[in-house]
């Protein structure tokens, strides 16, 4: 139970973690947009260039496409190992060699000679990038149970927030520092955050408290197939809610400028103002709304309502008839995902043993990042060969259906009681 003093220091580790998950996002995002520009130079350079041009994948977009699901792939499988580390030997260490592992990618990056130390770079970003779940968990650490959805949108508020401002730093840093430039000053952010967290952020979990009364945490292999063998439980059937939705979620980026495209005549030229407004929707709806909803829903009523909009969203998008009903169709999807995740992950850490929150955290994260990869291809597929329409609209019945997965998590998330005076 959390005392009056103890609220305080918790929304204090709150706002230090917000600010780190933001100057972090800062990094990544300096890096991320460049390295398509970066392929494309050095797409035949080193063995791994070669190696792919002999098979047949040499081309520029196979070598992007490879280098994204070489981060997703590497991510998605260290997660359950970051999340286990942290609540065996505490989340603050686990940070900080999570932020070291990412400068030293961007050094690699800044000074990459050719498409093998590109490649080396992604690896070492994804594993370092593992550390999503633990910072959620840092999060349920320090906040109390019927606040940790609204801090989980804050926290995901401020990445957002990250994401708006490091392509435009990275893409300065290109200009005046040529082109190493960009990973150069995203390791130098790297840096800065680290003695940020290093000096700001204290402890939230107490590992060596859980060992001495006999917790032991399980391996991130059994972790993750508890969730497949028994779907039935909670925590299991939450991590499938997130995996499914977020997988669905990926009609959109995937597809989106290609729908409107077809539909509305949107070009490279305009297309980032529909992923602007979609960003606004996204930073407002978590930092200003979504805390007064979970006040009046409930995590578990609030998730439900989250997917019928994402629902509708989705599926409104290649139906909509002019420009002002795809905005509305559009505006849902920011609203949806708003609303479920953060309170998913809320109620994922209600119902698993505090001594295991990290490692169901990254569990979490490796089963969304599955979704990450899936999705994307077969929604492509989809695309070319069942029809523009029909990725979103099979988005909307999978998410539609994965309600059902929910229906009774009412006991783990109640909304509060009013106090009476």
């Amino acid at each position: 139970m959390h005392t009056a003093a103890e609220e305080p220091q918790g929304k204090g580790k709150l706002v230090v973690l917000m600010v780190t998950a933001f100057m972090d996002m800062v990094g990544i995002l300096m890096v991320t947009p460049l390295m398509p520009f970066y392929a494309q130079d050095m797409h035949e350079t080193g063995v791994m260039g070669r190696l792919l041009s002999a098979v047949g994948m040499g081309g520029e977009g196979a070598v992007v496409s490879l280098l994204v699901a070489t981060f997703a792939i590497v991510q998605l499988i260290s997660a359950p190992q970051w999340g286990r580390v942290s609540d065996r030997f505490g989340r603050r260490p686990a940070m900080m060699i999570g932020l070291a592992g990412s400068a030293l990618a961007y050094i690699v990056f800044a000074f990459a000679p050719n498409l093998d130390w590109l490649f080396l770079s992604r690896i070492v970003q994804g594993a370092g990038g593992g550390t999503v779940g633990v910072i959620q968990a840092y999060v349920a650490d320090s906040t109390k149970p019927e606040d940790r959805a609204k801090a989980l949108g804050w926290l995901s508020a401020a990445t957002n927030a990250g994401v708006a401002l490091g392509p435009v730093i990275g893409g300065g840093a290109m200009h005046f520092f040529g082109k190493s430039g960009p990973g150069l000053a995203a390791a130098l952010m790297s840096c800065i955050t680290m003695l940020f967290a290093f000096h700001y952020l204290t402890e939230s979990h107490d590992a060596a408290a859980a060992k001495a009364a006999g917790k032991t945490v399980r391996s991130s292999r059994e972790a993750v197939f508890r969730v497949v063998s028994h779907g039935a439980e909670p925590s299991s059937r939450l991590i499938w809610i997130y995996a499914i939705t977020m997988g669905s979620f990926q009609a959109m980026s995937t597809t989106l400028a290609l729908l409107l495209n077809w539909r509305f005549g949107v070009t490279a030229t305009t297309i980032g103002f529909f992923f602007t407004y979609v960003g606004v929707i996204s930073v407002i709806t978590r930092a200003l709304i979504l805390g007064k909803m979970v006040d009046r829903f409930g995590e578990a009523r609030l998730s439900r309502l989250g997917m019928v909009l994402l629902a509708c969203g989705l599926g409104g998008m290649p139906l909509a008839p002019n420009i002002p009903t795809l905005a509305l169709a559009v505006a849902l999807v920011p609203l949806g995902t708003a609303f479920t995740f953060p309170c998913v992950t809320g109620l994922l850490s209600r119902v698993v043993p505090s001594h295991e929150r990290g490692l169901y955290m990254g569990v979490q994260q490796t089963f969304g990042g599955i979704a990450r990869v899936l999705g994307p291809l077969y929604f492509g597929w989809a695309y070319d060969h069942l029809g523009q329409r029909v990725p979103f609209l099979t988005a909307a019945v999978v998410v539609l259906l994965t309600i059902g997965l929910g229906l009774d998590m009412e006991s783990y998330g109640k909304p509060r009681e009013p106090v009476h005076t």
